[in-house]
């Protein structure tokens, strides 16, 4: 089969011919059909992510597809049945032996490429917003990096739990999707003042991250009292210090999450948000936007639409 692999860390994805797996006990082989890019899988090409597969690794962290064979021990799903998996690894191939437990039952008639934008980036959101930072009907949500892939889902999901959303983004165009998906206020990250704006606006109650450096530190700046932040990313490439000194005076809270790893700490978290989320995507209430899509074979040029911070939404590789 054909998989799209790391073959040196820093250089280009490179096309292989390796061998179709097959199930493990506990697994499942799907052929794929789709596989939605991420962040992580540019860090993961670099060396950087926090997790290092051997080389070569075929990457893609979110992946629609088939189930074309069962391991031992699998009774939950069925052959034929689509599912998406949050794998971490191994969407951008033809074929992929992935752990049954992270296999998602999907809708038959929900669409492959919005399927393979799903998961991951409207699962980071929905448990950031409810399960951990506890986010209420009428409070104010700050969106960072908000045209990107996990930042348009939170501006979606804020607006549909009841928030007052304010998108913040680096032009105009980015930032008339985020008005597309709900945002109330809009804020162009290269010429605007975030602090200033977002404290005439009455402050942040609930700060949802992706891009850490000093857009961190206007919003933290920018926080009512007893505020929640989310740092989930540092797409600016700056991980910031967090001076306890403000977090006392205002009482805030600086939340720690990897939506990832919920695989191993509490699963169910997950598994009861894609219950809401694939209930509110057949009711229509939620729809992934999707900036490009790309066959396998240019996968390296899909992934530069990330590296280059071209894309809004998601972007995503069709496979079969």
């Amino acid at each position: 089969m054909r998989a799209m692999q790391i073959v040196e860390l820093g250089k280009s994805l490179q096309m292989n011919e390796v061998e179709k797996p097959t199930p493990a006990a506990g697994e499942v082989l799907l052929r794929i059909h789709t596989c939605g890019l991420n962040f992580g899988d540019l860090l993961i090409m670099k060396g950087t992510y926090q997790e290092k597969p051997p080389l070569p690794a075929t990457i893609g962290m979110e992946l629609c597809g088939t189930v074309e064979a069962l391991g031992a021990g699998v009774t939950h799903l069925k052959v034929g049945q689509k599912v998406g998996a949050y794998s971490g690894f191994g969407g951008l191939a033809e074929y992929a032996a992935i752990p049954s437990d992270i296999c998602v039952p999907l809708p038959d008639d929900m669409d492959n490429v919005d399927a393979a934008a799903f998961l991951i980036a409207y699962g980071t959101s929905h448990v950031g917003l409810d399960y951990k930072a506890n986010l209420k009907a009428g409070e104010r949500l700050l969106v960072l990096g908000a045209s990107g892939g996990v930042g348009l889902t939170a501006v979606e999901l804020g607006k549909l739990m009841g928030a007052k959303v304010i998108a913040v983004a680096r032009n105009d165009e980015k930032l008339a999707i985020c008005k597309a998906a709900g945002a109330d206020h809009l804020i162009n990250s290269e010429t605007d003042d975030i602090r200033e704006i977002v404290k005439s606006l009455g402050g942040a109650d609930v700060v949802y991250d992706p891009v850490g450096g000093d857009q961190f530190k206007a919003a933290m700046r920018a926080c009512n009292p007893e505020a929640r932040i989310l740092p989930l990313g540092f797409a600016s490439g700056e991980v910031p210090q967090i001076p306890a000194n403000i977090l006392l005076v205002k009482n805030l809270t600086v939340i720690g999450y990897y939506w990832g790893g919920y695989t191993r700490v509490n699963p169910k978290v997950l598994t009861d948000s894609f219950e809401t989320l694939i209930d509110w995507y057949t009711a229509g209430k939620i729809k992934p936007h999707i900036s490009a899509t790309y066959p396998l074979d240019q996968a390296n040029e899909a992934l530069e639409l990330l590296r280059a911070r071209k894309a809004t939404g998601k972007v995503v590789v069709t496979i079969s």
